[in-house]
């Protein structure tokens, strides 16, 4: 399970980082948190929109991929900070990832009252209309005195504080496993996908087998279509269609396209089956996408293009381990749209990550610490490998 902690506070000295610390360290067995920070966010200002800045949107992107979110609050005359403040009103403007995410709050001051005040107004920001967070009841944690809380190593001394703490995070825990089940039986039932492709669209080429091997060749024949050095006019180009060719075989990644229509369209062949991440052959172009994956993978096929077509995921990525450590294999399937905003389909890009993080790595002077995060997203439903668009040899 993956949390976020917000220091409230853009003091350099702030005891309520020091408590996010001590959270992330001692608790690691419950949880895994990322602690943020909100001095690089800049007052909020609305007329002066900077929504899409990288600060405002790196913390959307960060709660929107967690499960849950744990504030860590001071008290400035008897309310929050001006700058946690801000921050909200930025998280409520024109973006909402707060909008029925659980959140807990925690708060440390100088004095008895632990941020009591604080507290008390912040659950009455995050009801707020534009926020609509969902805030654990009771189970207050208010840490007065931190000045004779923490050692100098930043740990808390007294053990009847950190069993509390325990006992309060254990509980946010169920509260938000309980308040994502519930959240989950809101969403409405999104329609089911033909997958065999029953029913035709403008594109479709009619009167060819679908399941042929030769499909591309009928359907060719069919529809007249060009070749060679026949010239193609492009958005913003002119080339042949050779020229198309060699352009997407030069890719360092292995693509396919599926239509609106789930009907598997092209892939850039340019190494047999066995040489391929995501393994292919020519006669599967034309084929519907039932017939492009084992029967026991459908569900995860469905699953990955109803969340592309419905808008709920613009891309969805699921990381292969299966081949070897050497390689960090990602299978991205990315929505496609027309300009009126039409879904049009699937582009589904497999590459190996290893060598772009390698490369980077070399170029900066940087490392990693720990291990790459294989998931794509916090408690992402396990739909297994196959569960896109992409197709892999018959089974």
């Amino acid at each position: 399970m993956k949390f976020v902690g917000i220091v409230g506070s853009n003091a350099e000295l702030s005891y309520n980082r020091k408590l996010l610390q001590f959270i992330k360290t001692q608790y690691q067995d419950l949880f895994e948190l990322d602690v943020v920070e909100i001095k690089d966010i800049p007052m909020f200002n609305q007329s002066d929109d900077q929504t899409n800045t990288a600060p405002i949107q790196q913390l959307n992107q960060k709660i929107l991929a967690a499960d849950g979110v744990i504030i860590a609050t001071p008290e400035h005359n008897h309310t929050i900070s001006a700058g946690l403040k801000s921050v909200l009103e930025w998280l409520s403007f024109k973006i909402h990832p707060l909008e029925n995410k659980p959140v807990m709050i925690v708060g440390a001051s100088y004095y008895d009252q632990g941020s009591s005040r604080a507290q008390l107004h912040l659950r009455q920001i995050l009801d707020a209309p534009g926020v609509n967070a969902i805030v654990m009841p009771g189970n207050e944690f208010l840490l007065g005195k931190v000045k004779e809380k923490f050692d100098e190593n930043d740990q808390l001394t007294d053990t009847n504080t950190v069993k509390f703490l325990q006992g309060v995070l254990e509980k946010f825990v169920d509260f938000v496993r309980l308040v994502n089940r519930l959240e989950a039986r809101k969403e409405e039932p999104l329609p089911k996908e033909d997958l065999y492709v029953t029913d035709t669209i403008e594109t479709t080429i009619e009167c060819v087998d679908m399941a042929a091997e030769d499909w591309v060749e009928q359907a060719a024949a069919k529809v007249n279509a060009v070749e060679g050095d026949t010239y193609v006019k492009l958005n913003r180009g002119i080339l042949t269609v050779d020229q198309i060719n060699t352009f997407l075989a030069s890719m360092p990644m292995e693509l396919t396209y599926a239509d609106d229509n789930n009907q598997f369209l092209y892939y850039n062949y340019t190494k047999e089956a066995e040489d391929m991440l995501a393994d292919r052959v020519p006669g599967q172009v034309g084929n519907p996408l039932a017939l492009c994956h084992p029967e026991r993978s459908l569900t995860s096929v469905e699953w990955v293009i109803q969340q592309l077509r419905s808008g709920r995921q613009d891309v969805v990525r699921v990381h292969v381990p299966t081949h070897g450590p050497d390689k960090f294999v990602v299978h991205n399937y990315q929505a496609m749209h027309d300009d009126e905003g039409n879904y049009k389909g699937i582009n589904e890009y497999i590459l190996d990550f290893k060598p772009i993080v390698d490369w980077y790595l070399q170029q900066t002077g940087l490392r990693l610490e720990g291990e790459i995060d294989a998931g794509s997203g916090a408690s992402q439903q396990d739909h297994g490998v196959d569960a896109g668009s992409g197709a892999s040899a018959k089974a």
